[in-house]
């Protein structure tokens, strides 16, 4: 029988992160510095709108671009939050999740051999859609020095004339890296020069630490050509809703769309409902997690530093990422190592791309207690290592 399975799925490793999760879930006592996911249940006041919705049966498909009321809210939070009008009719569409609204990205622009420029250390799903839609992922890898910010002359070395897209998401996973304006200006200039659209995963703008996060497509003539993508799974504790959105002029959007609609039909009505109110309704939610958030980022960073895994401070998101070299060890055997004797599971940077090689992803996005007892044990084993 021959082998059925596409080349193009082939090519693709199984998620490296996934693989510490299963070893975890084995084992007792384990604190998970792994899982990027808030600890927290969603607000209270975004659940009951999701439950009222099902006692008033709205079980239903919605329009394929999801509620009028939901877009109609999505285009006053953004306008509100950026000051960047989005059409709710042409220009918004609800997805399942921002991993649904990065695929439909990838699908509706690339063709075979289409070129697209990845910073890593990246999510890593990144390069993987890439390829699933048929183009080719070329990496550029940031530095630690730089704050691992994608530096805008690697971005156009690596241009050729098969590059057809830009995606950089920032805040950034793994790092926690954001990217100053002046940075991000040049980049844009980059991206109007060549021609390129720029697809932006913006999942985590609202999980910024004394610094102003500034949406790619507010730039000067970058809402155009850029793809927007969002959510509410990290700012709002809302992982299991599965509810994000993408945001792009009208032809883009309207390519995107038409894969949505043969793909999903459209995102789940309840978890729509609740969207609204999260949006409308839970600043003082966001605000009291975000304030949560900060106070284990200075703990754990303070922490890595004092063991000696240097850790440069990130300004976004929930995740910080030390140099794990002075424990000897490359990043696969220290996550390896240090989950098998002191059960804490961190992922290698490695599992990020190549980049992140030599470094561990650690989230903070769990409780403080459990935090400051990581470290106790991460103390241990720097003893033995270190």
């Amino acid at each position: 029988m021959r082998d059925f399975i596409s080349q193009r799925v082939q090519a693709v490793p199984p998620s490296g992160i996934r693989k510490f999760f299963d070893i975890a879930a084995t084992m007792q006592d384990v604190i998970s510095l792994g899982i990027g996911e808030p600890d927290f249940v969603t607000p209270q006041r975004v659940l009951d709108a999701g439950i009222n919705s099902l006692r008033h049966g709205e079980t239903h498909y919605t329009s394929n671009s999801g509620t009028v009321e939901m877009r109609r809210a999505l285009s006053a939070y953004l306008h509100k939050l950026y000051g960047i009008e989005y059409d709710p009719e042409h220009e918004l569409l609800v997805t399942v999740g921002v991993s649904e609204a990065l695929y439909l990205a990838m699908t509706a622009i690339l063709d075979p051999g289409d070129e697209v420029i990845v910073p890593e250390p990246c999510f890593v799903a990144y390069t993987a859609e890439v390829i699933f839609a048929g183009g080719k992922a070329v990496t550029v890898p940031t530095y630690m020095k730089d704050n691992f910010q994608v530096q805008p002359e690697a971005i156009e070395a690596a241009i050729t004339p098969k590059t057809k897209a830009l995606l950089i998401g920032y805040p950034n996973n793994p790092t926690g890296a954001v990217m100053e304006r002046e940075t991000m200006l040049k980049i844009a200039a980059l991206a109007e020069k060549h021609d390129l659209i720029v697809i932006s995963d913006e999942i985590y703008d609202r999980l910024v630490y004394g610094f102003q996060h500034v949406h790619f497509a507010g730039l000067p003539n970058m809402r155009e050509r850029t793809i927007a993508l969002g959510g509410f799974s990290k700012s709002h504790a809302m992982t299991g809703w599965r509810i994000g959105y993408a945001a792009a002029s009208a032809p883009l959007l309207a390519a995107m769309r038409k894969v949505h609609q043969y793909t999903i039909m459209s995102a789940p009505t309840t978890a729509q409902a609740a969207a609204i109110v999260a949006m409308e309704n839970a600043e003082e939610d966001v605000a009291a997690m975000l304030a949560e958030y900060d106070r284990r980022r200075k703990l754990i960073v303070g922490g890595f530093n004092e063991l000696g895994l240097t850790c440069f401070e990130p300004r976004g998101a929930f995740y910080a990422f030390p140099n794990i070299q002075a424990s000897g060890m490359d990043s696969d055997t220290f996550a390896d190592t240090l989950l098998a004797e002191e059960h804490v599971a961190m992922v290698p940077g490695s599992a990020f791309g190549p980049s992140g090689a030599g470094f561990a992803r650690a989230s903070y996005a769990t409780a403080y207690e459990k935090i400051e007892d990581a470290l106790e044990r991460l103390h241990r084993f720097m003893q033995r290592h270190g």
